[in-house]
């Protein structure tokens, strides 16, 4: 844990504290929390046992958190805490969050010390700073404007325990706060669906206290959604893996290279903090960018001589074929691009298309410099001896501007694939693009013109870059 860590979270746990220890001395509980019905024997213990069962409910609900496919935990334990926070004010609101949120795999020490006291002060401070400003709305007998109320309260929880999560990610990952408050909006908004659960936990329970208990199976079943779609999500992605290995292991040459082009492609996609749904497409387009091969004859793909014209153009013609066989998968669709352009050149040259500059995909861009990277680094029939990784990078540097983005490149140069090598740094850009341009456009011509001649084709190499 670095020091800049163990002071935001010193800062977080001590506002925690101060917060409870002000609810205590200046906030009376709110009657409403305890159970009534009881024999007289144990009336007086009402308040006490209310808070008790929210505990337990809360800690029910936390016990089995779900790891999003963003590494984040969820659990259905904010319901609980919102109804206590509804019915007993900041004081229970910081009991129930403080002692109800304990996870399974706290109790078992697989959290350390300092995550434990992160995790219970980012949700302590949240629910008291709601409470109070829950209380601070008046005409709550009606049942409207209660209903509005406890809503409101319970995205300020939730918008102020993102907040601090976000601010310990950030601090101990270095990520931008902004993409953590984005990516979390995007994975865990629906948990404000829970908001109006609470308010009808609250409704039942002041009608009939163990009546609570039912809403156990709304909350296990909203827990079970969310657990249903990450294992959907690994099966696809473990399908498209599998599909691409497939792939792969027609030639031996090429075995596992979809997963390391995956890997570099992501890696340049954060050091340009590109989106996590650009990620996710590049994630997902780097297993599948080739997947256009498996309708590539074996007597083509596996040739180690140099290839004639003709089978240059039905190699070539992959990317096109591979764009239609995912076509169809529309959970897919942001994946296209990426596959149909990334042999695209920088300069115009490149195929199917003859794209150039900024009119090709940015993220096939990404992914033919993480492709041609990955070839180069890697035997292949027709250079049976890889290049150094440092060689490599050269060739990414020497063609940047005319086969490859520059600013891939300088992004690549910022991975763990390139960050420790030697850097020869970018080369002059010469003003090819505008004779591929050229080219592409008198072939555009001729294909309007109705003329049956192939378009040129990358037959020679002018660079080892080629998967």
């Amino acid at each position: 844990m670095s020091r800049r860590l163990g002071v935001l979270i010193a800062i977080l746990a001590l506002a925690s504290l101060v917060l409870l220890a002000s609810a205590v001395l200046a906030c009376p509980i709110d009657a409403r929390i305890g159970v009534r019905g009881l024999p007289n024997a144990v009336a007086f213990n009402a308040v006490p046992l209310g808070i008790v069962f929210w505990i337990l409910l809360t800690a029910a609900g936390s016990s089995l958190p779900v790891r999003m496919p963003d590494g984040t935990l969820l659990d259905v334990g904010f319901a609980p805490v919102v109804a206590a926070m509804s019915l007993g004010g900041p004081i229970v609101a910081g009991l129930v969050a403080l002692v109800g949120a304990t996870q399974v795999r706290e109790v078992r020490r697989q959290v350390p010390w300092y995550g434990v006291l992160a995790n219970h002060a980012g949700i302590t401070g949240p629910a008291i700073i709601s409470a109070y400003a829950l209380g601070l709305v008046p005409a709550r007998s009606n049942l409207i404007v209660d209903f509005v109320a406890t809503t409101l309260a319970a995205s300020l929880f939730f918008s102020l325990s993102m907040l601090q999560a976000a601010l310990i990610l950030s601090t101990r990952n270095g990520e931008p706060v902004r993409k953590l408050l984005r990516v979390g909006a995007g994975g865990n908004i629906n948990m404000l669906a829970l908001a109006p659960v609470a308010w009808l936990m609250v409704q039942m329970y002041l009608i009939a206290p163990g009546s609570g208990l039912l809403f156990a199976v709304p909350l296990y079943t909203t827990r079970l959604a969310y657990q249903r779609f990450v294992e959907v999500r690994e099966m696809f992605t473990e399908t498209v893996r599998s599909l691409a290995e497939a792939v792969d292991k027609r030639d031996t040459f090429t075995s596992g290279h979809s997963r390391r082009v995956q890997e570099i492609s992501v890696d340049i996609g954060k050091a340009m903090k590109l989106s996590d749904t650009d990620l996710e497409a590049l994630e997902w387009g780097g297993l599948l960018h080739d997947i256009g091969k498996i309708g590539v004859p074996d007597s083509v793909l596996l040739k180690q001589e140099r290839l004639t014209r003709d089978e240059r153009m039905t190699m070539n013609a992959h990317p096109v074929l591979g764009a239609e066989i995912i076509a169809p998968v529309k959970r897919l669709a942001p994946v296209l691009p990426i596959i149909r352009h990334h042999h695209e050149w920088f300069n115009g040259s490149g195929y199917p298309d003859r794209l150039v500059g900024d009119e090709i995909p940015r993220l096939a861009r990404v992914l033919h410099v993480a492709d041609a990277f990955e070839a180069m680094t890697a035997a292949r029939p027709y250079r049976m001896t890889p290049l150094t990784p440092e060689q490599a990078l050269a060739e990414l540097r020497k063609f940047g501007g005319i086969q490859f983005d520059p600013d891939i490149v300088d992004a690549f140069v910022r991975t763990r694939w390139g960050r420790e090598l030697s850097d020869p740094g970018r080369a002059e850009i010469r003003e090819v693009p505008l004779i591929g341009q050229a080219a592409g456009t008198l072939s555009a011509m001729a294909a309007a013109a109705g003329s049956d001649a192939p378009r040129a084709q990358d037959a020679t190499r002018p660079s080892p870059a080629t998967a």
